[in-house]
C-alpha cells in the first residue's frame, strides 16, 4: 500500500515537472522569438534601396540628413531637441498640436515653430516636396 501511494506522489510529482518544464521552454522560445525580432538592421543605417524608397524619397531623406536629423531622429519616437518623427502622419496630430497635415508640416519647416528655426531660407521648393515625401516613409 505504501508503495503504490508514493508511486503516486511521484507520478504527480513528475508531472508537475514536466508541465513546468514545458513552461518554461515555451517562455524561453518566446524570449529568443523577441530577441531575434530586435536584432533587425537601425532603419538609419539602412541604404535607400534597403528601406524601399523611391528617387523623390530618398534625395528627401539626404535634404532631412542635412537639415533635421540632429534634432529630430527619423526612426525614433524619441526626439533630441525637437521630437522623433517616426509615425509621425500616421497620428492625427503634430508634437505641436496642429493636424498632421504636410500643409503644417511645411509651415512649421518653412517658418519655424517655437525653439526650431525656420529652414524656408535654406531649403527650395523641390527639396521641401522631397522631404516631404520621405517624411510619409517613418
Amino acid at each position: 500500500m505504501h508503495i503504490r501511494v508514493c508511486k503516486k506522489a511521484v507520478s504527480r510529482h513528475n508531472s508537475h515537472l514536466k508541465q513546468t518544464a514545458s513552461i518554461l521552454l515555451a517562455a524561453l522560445a518566446a524570449a529568443l522569438l523577441l530577441a531575434i525580432a530586435g536584432c533587425g538592421k537601425d532603419p538609419a543605417t539602412m541604404t535607400d534601396a534597403e528601406l524601399g524608397l523611391n528617387a523623390e524619397q530618398a534625395r528627401g531623406r539626404r535634404v532631412y540628413n542635412l537639415y533635421c536629423l540632429s534634432c529630430h531622429p527619423a526612426y525614433s519616437t524619441h526626439g533630441n531637441k525637437g521630437p522623433g518623427l517616426r509615425g509621425m502622419y500616421s497620428k492625427p496630430y503634430l508634437p505641436s498640436g496642429l493636424t498632421a497635415t504636410d500643409e503644417h508640416v511645411i509651415q512649421s519647416i518653412v517658418q519655424g515653430r517655437g525653439m526650431m528655426p525656420r529652414f524656408g531660407d535654406s531649403v527650395n521648393q523641390r527639396e521641401l516636396q522631397d522631404m516631404i515625401a520621405y517624411l510619409h516613409t517613418l
